[in-house]
């Protein structure tokens, strides 16, 4: 399992706005959404609080990999492709319960395992 690199980490706590997660289908359609409720739990996962997924839950559990897309202030993109746990129970679990806002239902925790990092065009991981 890859790492963030610090500069990555760094622009992750300078995000703009909303994330984009990207997962596929079974038969290969991509289905992306905007996340609000986002955390990182470590240098080597992402958290995305399932609060209402519908086709976003459907391909994680038939296997989907995940992208998540997001800009910072000075408007530098930044992307960490990897796979995907679901999360209902356990401390990845517990620690998206903690941040995310009670008035979400916060069904499960998807936990982003970083496989590749990229600014803009260039693969950093």
């Amino acid at each position: 399992m890859a790492k963030l690199p610090e500069v990555v980490s760094e622009a992750w706590d300078n995000r703009a706005g909303a994330v984009v997660l990207t997962t596929v289908s079974s038969d290969g359609i991509a289905n992306s959404i905007y996340a609000t409720c986002v955390s990182k739990y470590d240098d080597e996962t992402l958290i995305v609080a399932d609060n209402y997924f519908d086709k976003t839950k459907q391909n994680i559990i038939d296997g989907s990999k995940g992208v998540i897309l997001f800009i910072t202030g000075d408007n530098k993109a930044y992307q960490i492709k990897g796979s995907i746990e679901y999360c209902t129970s356990g401390l990845i679990y517990d620690d998206m319960k903690a941040w995310n806002d009670p008035k979400h239902p916060g069904h499960a925790a998807v936990a982003i395992k970083v496989e590749a990092v990229y600014k803009g065009a260039e693969k950093l991981v």
